[in-house]
């Protein structure tokens, strides 16, 4: 694949209209359809279907993109974004899966962790998703006011997960 490729990829997202993808659409797919098997054409069409409203379609290309081969931060976004997508369609067994195996990849992710626990959230699991964005406070938000609070944050956090592991969707 070429840098001008990646380059005209890079320009289209730029410009999108996220109110109407329609010819960010119609330009990708040209890109789509000369590149059907890069895995970096696949992920960003994947996105612009999704950005569109049209799950189903993301959620294929998506799967095609992570097949295809994408690597560093832009699996870690196609990882956020399937996700986000099998959230949006009530798969949230899959999500969930799919966030922890990204989890375990990405181990230092907040972007992960915080679609992770919106994830959770929507399959019922409140205790678990307010455990799992109290982590990201205490790892990744850095406040000097917050420091000597860390600790229990973090013992929050352990609780809250506790309470969660009793949780089911519903």
């Amino acid at each position: 694949m070429t840098d001008a490729v990646y380059a005209e990829l890079d320009r289209l997202l730029a410009a999108r209209d996220r109110d109407d993808m329609a010819p960010t659409l119609a330009a990708l797919k040209v890109i789509y359809d000369e590149h059907p098997t890069d895995a970096r054409v696949l992920y960003e069409y994947a996105g612009a279907h999704d950005t569109a409203g049209q799950e189903e379609a993301a959620a294929e290309l998506y799967e095609q993109a992570l097949a295809a081969g994408l690597e560093g931060d832009v699996r870690r976004r196609c990882l956020l974004q399937y996700g986000s997508t099998l959230r949006n369609l009530g798969r949230f067994d899959e999500s969930l899966a799919l966030f922890a195996g990204a989890r375990t990849e990405f181990p230092d992710a907040a972007s992960l962790a915080v679609f992770e626990a919106i994830t959770l959230h929507a399959a019922g699991h409140v205790h678990a998703a307010l455990g799992s964005l109290l982590d990201v406070i205490a790892h990744h938000v850095d406040s000097p006011e917050l420091e000597r609070y860390k600790p229990a944050i973090r013992g929050n956090a352990a609780n809250l997960r506790d309470l969660g592991a009793g949780e089911s969707a519903g």
